[in-house]
């Protein structure tokens, strides 16, 4: 096992993987940026380096200085957490080259799922469903015009570097797609530097289903259920939760099985999630993250198997601490993200927190690495805490979540705790009832 990790990340996620360190007795350092200096996980770590300036560019995104930081304090391990450089396969290149561990899936693995075109084709040798589509790339408007006509109106031309929901545009008729090619075009080449695009059959009203995966080294897969991620705006995740109200026990242990068998056909080693899109039934493969997931806890609170601390295990060469048989699910959890931003308009509240109150008591989880007197910086994602309860049922959730996001004190910002009350209150989520769209359509809809 390591006897010390680098966590080169910031946030919540920096201050939850410190903590499963600390349980397995591993040493953690720090890494931050100048406006980070007084960072919550920054104070409990056993070491800190300062990377930069606050942009993340000179900082967690600087590379250089996250391995000479893991080098000057002997780091045997970097973790990266998720966002910033957790797939970028090039830097978990160079950190093995210098002999560190990378605590995630092989620099390949990475590469491969993070190109759309080439894990959509991985996904059909493996015998994943995927969304009807172009093959490959299109070269010009009149490949996908053709291909749209043979799939049928409307369809999405998807970046094939894309990602976050960027690079995508909605087709629904052949005179549209023309300007829609070029305009996508060039937006895939400004925003990731390649102009690639594909494309997909649009699905009118689906939902956002992702499974967890982790698998070992020794060509061991396991699936660990599944996260209805549904509820988004803009393409981000607002709620999530497990299990799905959409599914039932034999859909759930169908595409699990689907997906843990294409894991071991992969040899994949790591925790990671596999993406689909789900309607009338039928499951769609979009992508596959080779990273921890925001939403992790919702599945550690309905299996009580520790993510993190797998995650390291499996990076150190350890074969998976359960199997399939073992994974068990129990209850129903909801995790709530809530932003430094205003309820209603999104627009950011960046500012110092006045006076922060975590609501507690039975199932109730909170990851945040707030505290009263802490500066929120207006650089970095609005994420800033994440509510996540669980219940013996999904009503018991639900009134338990409702309780306490109305014991959560955050003073000094504007949050979206009111956002997550009025989704609480809405017939439509207490049934279960929403897809991908639904979230915008209730905030379009007139007050």
């Amino acid at each position: 096992m390591f006897d010390k990790v680098l966590i080169a990340n910031r946030g919540e996620i920096a201050l939850r993987i410190h903590r499963a360190c600390r349980e397995m007795g591993i040493r953690t350092v720090a890494v931050h940026s100048e406006i980070d200096a007084n960072a919550m996980h920054v104070r409990l770590a056993d070491e800190s380096v300062c990377i930069g300036p606050a942009p993340a560019s000179q900082s967690y995104l600087n590379i250089p200085a996250i391995v000479s930081a893991a080098e000057i304090t002997g780091a045997d391990a970097i973790h990266p957490g998720y966002g910033f450089l957790s797939e970028n396969a090039r830097f978990a290149e160079i950190v093995e080259e210098h002999g560190i561990a990378f605590i995630g899936p092989s620099s390949a693995h990475i590469r491969l799922m993070g190109d759309k075109l080439a894990a959509r084709a991985k996904a059909v040798e493996l015998g994943l469903p995927v969304v009807p589509g172009s093959p490959g790339a299109v070269n010009t408007a009149e490949e996908a015009s053709a291909i749209a006509q043979g799939i049928g109106y409307p369809v999405l031309l998807k970046a094939a570097a894309g990602g976050g929901g960027r690079g995508i545009t909605l087709v629904r008729s052949a005179a549209e797609i023309t300007d829609a090619f070029r305009r996508t075009q060039r937006e895939a080449e400004a925003g990731f530097g390649d102009g690639s695009l594909y494309v997909e059959k649009f699905l009118e009203r689906p939902r956002h289903i992702e499974i967890q995966v982790a698998g070992d080294k020794h060509g061991n897969a396991v699936h660990v259920g599944e996260r209805d991620c549904s509820v988004q705006r803009r393409h981000q995740k607002v709620v999530e939760e497990s299990p799905s109200p959409a599914l039932n026990e034999a859909q759930r242990a169908e595409i699990g099985e689907k997906v843990a068998v294409a894991m071991r056909k992969l040899g994949y080693s790591s925790v990671g999630t596999v993406e689909f899109l789900y309607e009338d039934g039928a499951f769609y493969f979009i992508e596959m993250n080779t990273r921890l997931q925001v939403e992790h806890p919702v599945t550690e609170m309905v299996t009580g198997i520790d993510l993190v601390r797998e995650q390291i295990r499996l990076a150190a060469g350890a074969p998976l601490s359960f199997t399939q048989d073992e994974v068990r699910f129990n209850g129903h959890a909801i995790e709530c993200r809530i932003t430094a931003e205003n309820a209603r308009t999104f627009a950011p509240s960046p500012g110092t927190i006045l006076t922060y109150h975590a609501p507690g008591g039975l199932g109730v989880r909170v990851d945040s690495a707030l505290y009263a007197g802490y500066r929120v910086p207006p650089t970095y994602d609005s994420l800033i805490a994440k509510l996540i309860v669980h219940g013996r049922n999904r009503n018991e959730c639900m009134m338990r979540l409702r309780r306490a996001l109305g014991e959560f004190v955050i003073d000094g910002i504007e949050t979206t705790i009111p956002l997550h009350l009025e989704l609480l209150a809405n017939q439509d989520f207490a049934n279960g009832d929403y897809d991908v769209k639904w979230l915008e359509r209730l905030l379009d809809a007139p007050a």
